[in-house]
């Protein structure tokens, strides 16, 4: 398993197929990991394509990560750390590749990797797809900061030398705001690439949000119903058509 070697740890990788290169946020939240795409054996049926294996055939390179502190990549967490620190590992990680220009296709918590992605590095995005992306709830405000709180628990438990203030201060860093957190409404209004979502319809991932998006993102493609068994076959085929038009 190749492992990104960074200034304050690893990050660990797969890529999968030849082609355009599309670089996937998993859905996890903080834990968001290669391992969240496909069903777990025995268990419940994901309600999303696994992208790893539908995009390699569909003609692409799929790029897997696990994020920093999730699955098998390990950093460190410093109080000034927050959205710019993935995004910095992400192009990173292209550049290690050399893959110059690329796509981004990010569930839950990846839909907000996708926009800063496009934010801090417009040129080398060639298109973004938004898969179930979270944001702000204004009935329960207080969701990503409480769950912030238990994830910093269980890394404490695993590394006892982390700082809880510095794990505090990373937290009030990456849950502020009230959108989509990585990013602000005056970025989407103006985003310069093209971009496809598929909505978002419980507590972490908000109809609200994906409302907004879907009115703020220049010529946005919206597919509503993508969840399921009964929809996969058009999920897939959507969004593999769209990268197609774009992913260039």
């Amino acid at each position: 398993m190749p492992t990104l070697t960074r200034p304050d740890g690893t990050i660990a990788y797969e890529v999968h197929g030849e082609g355009f290169p599309v670089l996937l946020f998993a859905p996890g939240g903080l834990r968001s990991r290669r391992a969240m795409w496909p069903s777990p054996p025995g268990g419940p049926a994901r309600p999303w394509v696994d992208w790893i294996r539908a995009l390699p055939a569909a003609g692409f390179a799929a790029i897997a990560m696990d994020q920093r502190n999730a699955g098998e990549s390990r950093t460190a967490i410093e109080a000034d750390h927050g959205w710019h620190s993935y995004a910095a590992d992400h192009l990173a990680l292209m550049d290690h590749l050399g893959f110059r220009r690329f796509a981004v296709l990010g569930g839950c918590i990846g839909g907000s990797f996708c926009l800063k992605a496009v934010e801090v590095a417009p040129d080398r995005i060639a298109c973004a797809v938004l898969q179930n992306p979270i944001g702000f709830n204004p009935e329960h405000p207080a969701y990503f900061p409480d769950s912030h709180a238990e994830w910093s628990r269980e890394q404490r438990a695993a590394r006892p030398d982390l700082s809880e203030d510095a794990l505090a201060a990373f937290g009030r860093r990456m849950w502020a705001g009230d959108f989509v957190f990585s990013v602000d409404r005056a970025f989407c209004r103006a985003c310069p690439v093209p971009s496809f979502l598929l909505p978002g319809t419980d507590i972490p991932h908000p109809a609200v949000t994906s409302t907004e998006l879907a009115r703020l993102l220049p010529g946005v493609e919206v597919l509503a119903d993508w969840r399921g068994p009964d929809h996969l076959a058009q999920q897939e085929a959507r969004v593999v058509a769209f990268l197609r038009r774009h992913a260039h």
